[in-house]
């Protein structure tokens, strides 16, 4: 695959719009994977690249909600543990599983979410002053954060939105600290994920961290927002994503 000055302003672009997103809410890789997919490579080439960045994005919104207190520390590991797991049986289903069941997985979990903000929207938005539970308190968010996990493992795209649900739905976090820890999640299971694809010889560097060095940008200047955006100026974000995503996994 040609790699030309195009395709790299296109992935600069495309990622910093897809960090701002996957920062504050989720679904930015319905952006990057389709940017990729464009530039010729396969969907599951696609996706272990897209990780590359993702990884990166991540670290430096954990780095940055950490820095204004927003990341609860003490819970990170019960957390990690669950969703950790999961991401490595994801991953491995992954890199064997035939290209269109991603599309149809995406839809489904966009449509859930979307649904479930519409019905219940509380579930993803607690009240302000909802005490948040500890992971030893609340042992059944266990599989909820295994399940997003797997999903994170097995298709990137829009798993912002799974884990803030089993976040706030199953320990009542808000949505900026649900954010935070949806960040810290994302990093292990995008680390297991990775060294699959690598190991799979699926991931392709250049546009890697071409693409990474947007989503670092995007997740930098998210974080900022977000520490000072009204609570309720999230969920609204949050909701429009959501919806957006059902719209790009229909085209994905």
């Amino acid at each position: 695959m040609d790699f030309t000055i195009y395709h790299g302003l296109l992935l600069l672009t495309v990622g910093l719009f897809a960090g701002v997103i996957n920062t504050l809410a989720g679904g930015g890789s319905n952006l990057t994977l389709p940017a990729l997919m464009v530039m010729g490579m396969p969907a599951e080439v696609a996706n272990a690249t897209n990780r590359v960045g993702i990884f990166l994005q991540c670290l430096t919104g954990v780095l940055g909600f950490k820095k204004h207190g927003k990341l609860d520390t003490e819970d990170v590991a019960p957390i990690l543990w669950p969703t950790l797991v999961g991401g490595l049986v994801g991953a491995v289903a992954a890199s064997y599983a035939p290209p269109w069941i991603i599309k149809y997985l995406l839809l489904g979990a966009m449509l859930a979410m979307a649904a479930l903000m519409l019905i219940k929207p509380s579930v993803v938005a607690p009240a302000a002053g909802t005490t948040a539970r500890k992971m030893k308190d609340t042992p059944s968010a266990k599989w909820s954060l295994a399940v997003a996990g797997f999903y994170g493992g097995f298709v990137q795209a829009g798993v912002g939105f799974i884990l803030i649900a089993a976040l706030a739905g199953s320990l009542r976090y808000d949505l900026v600290r649900a954010n935070a820890l949806k960040l810290a999640c994302t990093i292990a299971f995008t680390s297991v994920a990775l060294v699959v694809f690598i190991a799979r010889d699926q991931v392709l560097w250049l546009p890697g961290l071409v693409l990474a060095v947007g989503y670092i940008v995007g997740a930098h200047y998210a974080v900022k927002f977000a520490i000072k955006a009204a609570a309720n100026t999230l969920k609204w974000f949050l909701f429009v994503m959501t919806l957006v995503g059902c719209v790009a996994a229909l085209w994905f």
